[in-house]
This record gives structure tokens, sequence and C-alpha cells, in this order.
């Protein structure tokens, strides 16, 4: 904690701060769906791995 911060400034800071993380990769999760072609990244890796032998 920094020095000369209230404690219940620092905690509602870093309450704050992990709420809107939390919002934000939920948010892109939802609008941008990184997981959603994770298998076929992994076919090709293991393709071009196969390949590399």
């Amino acid at each position: 904690m920094p020095f000369g911060v209230p404690t219940g400034r620092y905690i509602t800071f870093v309450a704050t701060a992990m709420i809107t993380m939390f919002v934000g990769a939920q948010t892109v999760h939802i609008y941008y769906r990184p997981l959603d072609d994770l298998d076929a990244y992994i076919e090709k890796a293991k393709k071009e791995k196969n390949k590399m032998k």
C-alpha cells in the first residue's frame, strides 16, 4: 500500500481496478470471440510440427 493513502481509498481503488479488468476481459470474449477458432490453430500447429519431423 502506498504511503499516505488511506486504507479505504486504497481498497476502493484496487476493487474498482479489478472489476474493470474482469469486465474488459469478458467484453473481449463476448465481442471478439478469440477462442472460437482455437481448435483450428491447434490442428494447424500439429500439422506444421509433423511436417518438420
